[in-house]
């Protein structure tokens, strides 16, 4: 059902001809299976999720999806606290209500992109899933990052590590994780395994394409 409600969604975008989230209204050329990884302009958790993912790429991301090209139609399929796992249009995808997303786009290296196929499959077939407030993998639903995990695990394309929720200077959990857990009433799970945008960003097995821009647009 989930599937047919999604290409329901995706048939009535194209006959109203979405023209901005074509490929060649992009300022680079994207391809199925593109990596999307985004900073925001607004939202205390997603601070917090950048705050304790910090790299050595010094990277700033804290959401990230996965592009679904379909009928000249740039679709990204990701997971979002307010909408679970879904797929919407890459313009819908970069300004949601309240906030704005500035993305990098990040392509499998040719050596991993094999993985695609499968990856894209299993992400449509996840389209519904609610989304982990928890942040812990054994929990139902997914967040963003463990959704794009799931998706090229049977490839062992990305990696788990412990996880931290505190600040790396003082080394005290950070003001709105405390909130978080304690509005979920369960304890803050840090050094469970997870993974995080910043850290996928990482991979070696990634390569930076660029920033994402409309055409006609700085």
């Amino acid at each position: 059902m989930r599937n047919i409600v999604c290409l329901l969604i995706i048939a009535l975008s194209v006959a109203i001809g979405n023209a901005q989230n074509r490929p060649d209204q992009l300022n680079l050329r994207l391809k199925t299976g593109d990596l999307l990884f985004c900073r925001t302009t607004a939202g205390d958790l997603s601070k917090a999720i950048d705050q304790v993912t910090q790299t050595g790429k010094e990277t700033h991301y804290s959401h990230v999806g996965i592009i679904d090209i379909r009928n000249d139609t740039i679709w990204v399929l990701h997971s979002a606290p307010e909408k679970g796992v879904c797929c919407e249009v890459l313009s819908s995808f970069l300004n949601p209500e309240n906030e704005k997303r500035i993305a990098t786009a990040y392509r499998l290296k040719s050596k991993y992109s094999k993985a695609i196929p499968a990856a894209i499959q299993k992400a449509r077939e996840l389209i519904g899933q609610q989304y982990n407030f928890t942040y812990i993998f054994k929990d139902q639903g997914y967040y963003c990052s463990e959704y794009v995990y799931e998706l090229f695990a049977a490839d062992s394309i990305f990696a788990l590590n412990p996880m931290t929720f505190k600040n790396p200077k003082t080394g005290q959990f950070i003001p709105e994780w405390i909130d978080h857990y304690q509005k979920l009433g369960i304890a803050i799970p840090e050094g469970e395994p997870g993974c995080n945008p910043n850290g996928m960003a990482a991979s070696e097995k990634l390569e930076m394409i660029g920033e994402v821009k409309f055409a006609g647009k700085d």
